[in-house]
């Protein structure tokens, strides 16, 4: 019975790629070719949020900038790519991932050029890579290099007479110094360090490659930023000062063969198309779907937040394995990635995602791509998969756990409320909030988290295949890039949302030639994103569609 709903919902596909490709002609099929416009401006989200109808995106997804990046690059209408700057990307594995697309279209031989006004290291990470970058003459580069802080609450909570009581299992594992020191500890220093060491020499790098400079040039340049317009250009960091109303011009005299004159200009024009045109038009076309089968599909499935159990906000386990079971039931999905960006959450989440996770690959390959961050559980959702993709900036690993509680009894007291309980069983106190540990209960407590490790520990050497000794000497809640995540065997590449989705296309035994939709999830769907707009949705419907 489901055989004749199938065919209409894919003669309705059809239909309705036949109006886009009619579209496609009147909008992008001119006699001359394109430069495609991406506007780059927060919120720069992983997948699109909801908007009302009718109303223009406020900027693409960095999935669907990406995609047409991607396309762009061989599609013979394009003429070169106009970055638009407003705002810092996500994060810098975001910046990265973009920074890839964009070296991916130069080397297909079609030119960049960039605009920005006051672009921050995360933004010029990506307009590095431009042929031609240009600012107004007010404009600036912020690069100025990176640094981490630290807030320690200690001597607050000792004036407020609040106690925290912080157990961990894992040497480098500092979530609880917050509340326990008034510095870094000497692992947490030794791993900061290290991390912005490799995220500085990523971030060096590119500038190198992009802006053909060496890198100790570059690193000079960093240690004597920020920079105004001219003295950006003068340092080799940026090209000219132009202003927007000077970008179409500059384009034209750039690459003459992509302008036209049309009647009434006083000079060539050159023809400029948005990211969402093009990519709604024609680079999320998956093509006709055939009439007796469903066409491949890929699923694509973005996770953000803590990790919990249930409720609203974050990574909710009980939405996610709800939509990874109706995932799992479908034939047509041939594989999954699992776009990842979390610092970890509750263990035993992260325990039944892995599960979920592990189920859903039974049948099908299983990606994932790693954003700014997904450490800890967020980790140990990860090791699930068949593949992992990281950029060299993610920060990943964290195999280890934390836990305790806040003593709140000297507070109260000082604020004149008196406690008093009644127990039965020796450790019937264990999770007052008005006591500490008992010496008893702080080793119970650290014997059920060296088992949550060890489960940890277990699920990254079964999963990464690596022996546990392996396994240890990356542990002890330690934070790495994923530069290092690959050297460790942690992570098994440096790449981001595109290469995950080719990766699975792969193990799914797709030809590069074959089409498939790419499905991404959350979906949502147009009164829903009304009701979501209207604060009559919470944050977990959108993410899961539950």
């Amino acid at each position: 019975m489901a055989f004749i709903p199938g065919i209409a919902r894919r003669a309705g596909a059809n239909v309705s790629r036949v109006g886009r490709r009619v579209a496609a002609r009147a909008v992008l099929g001119r006699r001359a070719p394109f430069w495609l416009l991406l506007r780059l401006a927060p919120p720069f989200e992983e997948a699109a949020g909801p908007r009302l109808p009718f109303t223009r995106p406020r900027t693409p997804s960095l999935l669907a900038a990406l995609r047409a990046l991607d396309v762009a690059a061989g599609d013979p209408r394009v003429a070169g790519v106009v970055l638009r700057f407003a705002g810092a990307p996500h994060g810098f594995a975001a910046a990265a991932s973009l920074r890839r697309a964009v070296d991916a279209v130069r080397a297909a031989g079609k030119p960049v050029a960039a605009y920005g006004e006051s672009l921050q290291q995360g933004e010029y990470l990506v307009a590095s890579g431009a042929d031609r970058l240009w600012l107004p003459e007010t404009g600036s580069i912020q690069l100025v290099g990176l640094r981490s802080e630290a807030i320690f609450v200690t001597r607050l909570f000792e004036r407020l007479s609040l106690k925290p009581d912080v157990v961990r299992v894992g040497s480098h594992k500092s979530a609880g110094e917050m509340f326990t020191r008034r510095a870094l500890s000497p692992e947490a220093r030794e791993q900061t360090e290290t991390l912005l060491d490799d995220l500085l020499g990523s971030l060096v790098d590119a500038i190198a490659v992009g802006r053909r400079l060496d890198a100790s040039i570059v690193r000079g340049l960093v240690d004597r930023g920020p920079y105004r317009a001219q003295t950006a250009c003068e340092a080799g960091l940026a090209d000219a000062i132009r202003y927007p109303d000077e970008i179409e011009a500059a384009l034209a005299e750039w690459v003459p063969e992509s302008a036209e004159t049309a009647p009434g200009d006083a000079a060539p024009r050159v023809r400029l198309v948005d990211v969402g045109a093009y990519a709604a038009l024609h680079a999320h076309d998956a093509g006709f779907a055939p009439w007796l089968r469903e066409q491949p599909r890929i699923a694509y499935i973005v996770a953000q937040g803590p990790i919990r159990r249930r409720g609203p906000g974050g990574i909710s386990v009980e939405a996610l394995t709800r939509l990874l079971r109706e995932i799992g039931a479908q034939d047509a999905v041939r594989a999954v990635v699992l776009r990842i960006e979390s610092p970890g959450g509750d263990a035993m989440a992260s325990d039944l995602l892995w599960r979920a996770l592990t189920v859903v690959k039974r049948d099908r390959p299983l990606v994932v791509s790693m954003g700014e961050v997904a450490a800890s559980g967020g980790y140990f959702a990860a090791v699930a998969a068949d593949g992992i993709f990281a950029e060299a900036s993610t920060l990943t690993g964290s195999i280890g756990v934390v836990g305790g509680k806040l003593d709140a009894g000297d507070a109260l007291a000082k604020l004149g409320v008196d406690t008093d309980a009644v127990e039965r069983g020796h450790r019937a106190g264990l999770l007052s909030a008005v006591r500490g540990f008992t010496p008893e209960e702080r080793a119970v407590v650290r014997s059920d988290m060296e088992a949550i490790y060890d489960v940890f520990a277990r699920r990254v050497a079964e999963g990464r295949k690596l022996d546990r000794a392996a396994v240890e000497g990356v542990a002890q809640g330690r934070v790495w890039s994923g530069r290092r995540a690959v050297e460790h065997g942690l992570v098994d590449a440096i790449g981001g949302p595109l290469e995950a989705i080719r990766e699975a296309r792969a193990r799914a035994g797709l030809a590069a030639h074959e089409r498939a939709v790419l499905q991404v999830f959350p979906r949502i769907v147009p009164m829903g994103a009304m009701r979501a707009l209207l604060g009559l949705e919470t944050r977990l419907e959108h993410e899961f569609g539950s």
